[in-house]
């Protein structure tokens, strides 16, 4: 039997809700993860911290697709459950039109700035550096419109009630990227420009295949058909996105300022063990990412049909599920440290000594992260774009930049690793004070 937005959510319904959602970012964190796995083994540490500058840049510019994704989701969930369905369809064509022609727009502005980007990341410090960041940060910039159409149906399939079909969507997408990593950069000795081909590839894939389904006739909630074009309603889905926008942009912004960081601090080998940190932090924080997601038009279909009991119901049993998630993670990444660690850097025992000290330090994170994240997509589903954002933009450029800037100077390379625990545990006692003020006004406790 499906599970469907207006269902009573005990914690098995709730679960199998999220699970396509939670399987979808998981994925697409795993298949970005190859390539680096690939360029590190087959190409060496200078391509693999090649790759790790310039990505972040990659992902802020991505990061609109999401923000239309994620907010429009809001506003379209909102209107099934006061039953204009009309509506609804006329507002998800005109979100995902909207993201393509803005990628088509970023896509060119990228690749005219980026030799520059690469110089300005000092990616020309370091032989070999440089053209690596360029090769590759042009080659994923192609295909940007994909990559950001890509994040919006990501969002989209849960609303449509269509969450298990957007995870095949991902997972051939995926699969179609492991495979190609495997035959350009392992069997043809392609490198960095193999990798980037299998990455785009899978782009392309994850965000036509969505488009062909919801351009005809299907089972779900949802069709793209004649947009219905109104400033106000994109500016409210931005608004409403705007946490995860933050999100996304301020985490490549610390990336960037990590990197940088560690450049000074121990050169490209920091950057290298910083990527391997990232993909296992990409992954593990994709769970959560993908639960928020899920969960994200439940909240905002029940707030649209002002059923707060539900609401509470969700809230609790999403509290419990934050907690026990949080610590099994942190057990997790300190026990698969090493393994992890040979698995990347196994060549170079220095790298990998740095790097499995990295994990030791830095897993605990994933004992708050959860909860600020989870609070930042509940009140974007609220509508409330103001405070989801904030939460977002303290806990990933406020506090994290701040941590990474202070910390290091008492402690060394140890701050930059403990920068994320602290940081997270600060967004989450800040997110935890608007849950409280807001408490009555939303009805969820």
């Amino acid at each position: 039997m499906r599970v469907q937005l207006s269902d009573h959510f005990n914690y098995k319904k709730l679960l199998r809700f999220v699970i396509a959602p939670v399987l979808m970012m998981v994925f697409t964190s795993i298949y970005g993860v190859i390539d680096g796995l690939f360029i590190s083994n087959y190409v060496g540490k200078t391509a693999f911290a090649a790759v790790n500058l310039i990505y972040p840049v990659i992902m802020i510019m991505g990061a609109v697709g999401f923000m239309l994704g994620t907010g429009g989701t809001a506003i379209v969930s909102r209107l099934l459950g006061e039953g204009n369905r009309e509506k609804a369809n006329a507002y998800f064509s005109l979100f995902v039109c909207v993201t393509a022609v803005s990628g088509i727009i970023l896509a060119a502005v990228g690749e005219a700035l980026i030799t520059y980007i690469a110089k300005w990341l000092k990616a020309d410090e370091k032989e070999g550096l440089y053209d690596y960041c360029v090769l590759y940060g042009r080659m994923l910039l192609s295909t940007i419109p994909f990559f950001m159409l890509q994040n919006v149906f990501q969002a989209f399939f849960t609303t449509a009630e269509k969450p298990m079909l957007g995870f095949i969507v991902t997972a051939v997408a995926g699969c179609m990227n492991i495979l190609l990593d495997g035959v350009l950069v392992g069997a043809c000795n392609k490198g960095v420009l193999g990798a980037a081909i299998a990455t785009c590839a899978s782009q392309v894939v994850g965000a036509v295949l969505p488009v062909i389904y919801f351009a005809r006739k299907n089972s779900s909630l949802l069709k793209l058909g004649k947009p219905e074009f109104k400033i106000k309603v994109l500016f409210n889905a931005c608004a409403n996105g705007s946490s995860e926008f933050v999100n996304s942009v301020s985490s490549s912004i610390v990336s960037i300022v990590f990197n940088n960081r560690l450049m000074g601090l121990v050169g490209e080998d920091g950057v290298s063990a910083y990527g391997v940190l990232m993909y296992v932090n990409f992954i593990f924080v994709s769970i959560f990412i993908g639960y928020a997601i899920g969960t994200a038009p439940v909240i905002g279909y029940n707030h649209g049909s002002g059923n707060k009991d539900e609401l509470k119901n969700i809230f609790k049993k999403s509290m419990i599920i934050m907690g026990i998630t949080g610590v099994l993670m942190t057990s997790l990444a300190l026990g698969l440290a090493k393994p992890i660690g040979m698995l990347f850097v196994g060549y170079d025992k220095e790298l990998l000594d740095m790097t499995v000290n990295a994990f030791y330090i830095s897993s605990f994170l994933f004992m708050f992260a959860g909860f600020s994240i989870f609070f930042s997509s509940m009140f974007t589903a609220f509508g409330n774009g103001l405070i989801s954002a904030l939460i977002s933009f303290l806990r990933t450029i406020v506090y994290q930049i701040a941590a990474v800037l202070v910390l290091p100077v008492f402690m060394g390379l140890t701050g930059v690793w403990l920068s994320t625990t602290v940081s997270d545990v600060l967004a989450m006692i800040t997110a935890m004070i608007f849950v409280i003020v807001k408490r009555k006004k939303y009805g969820y406790a």
